[in-house]
Parts: structure tokens; sequence; C-alpha cells
């Protein structure tokens, strides 16, 4: 059964975002990883160096693994950051910086 018919949720209606150019429909109140997951992704975020694949963890802003990159901004939790209409949310490689 779909949570949202378990808890009896009713959403306002969704909005689009980008994820690396590809849009996605987010509803309102999901944090950019609840729609990233929403939407069957599951990694975003390559590691320092080896670049392995990375997505949520800890899923309260601790760990940092779910780093991405939203309207240009690098370092942003996905776990933490609520979606807004058109945000453009992209795959962050390393640290965010130019010198990884």
């Amino acid at each position: 059964m779909n949570p949202r018919e378990l808890t009896r949720a009713r959403p306002g209606p969704a909005c689009t975002v980008t994820f690396d150019g590809r849009p996605l429909e987010a509803l309102p109140g999901q944090t950019v990883a609840a729609a990233l997951w929403a939407a069957g992704v599951t990694a975003w975020r390559g590691t320092r160096g080896a670049g392995q694949p990375r997505g949520v963890f800890c899923g309260i802003g601790v760990c940092f693994d779910c780093l991405v990159i939203v309207n240009g901004r690098p370092n942003q939790r996905a776990c933490l950051v609520p979606v807004r209409p058109g945000d453009d949310i992209r795959t962050q490689e390393g640290t965010g910086r130019d010198d990884d």
C-alpha cells in the first residue's frame, strides 16, 4: 500500500524540479532526497578521489553522504533541503570545490 494512503496524507499539487537536467515531480514538503528516491534515484554524489556513488545514509543531516548542488549552491544536504518548484538539482562530485 502507498504510504500516503496509510497516513491519509493529502499533499498539495506536485511541482516540477530538475535533476541533472531531467524533470521530476515532487510533492510539497518533500526533501530533495525524498523527491529523488520517489523518482527512483538512489545515488547522487560521487566521493572525492574514487567517485564511489553515494545517496542518503543517515537521513538526518549528520553524515554528509547526500550532498547535492541545488540552484548552483554546492554541499546542500539532500535529506534536509525542502524542494521548491523549479529547483535545479545536480549531482555533486567530491566536496563540490574546484580543488578536488
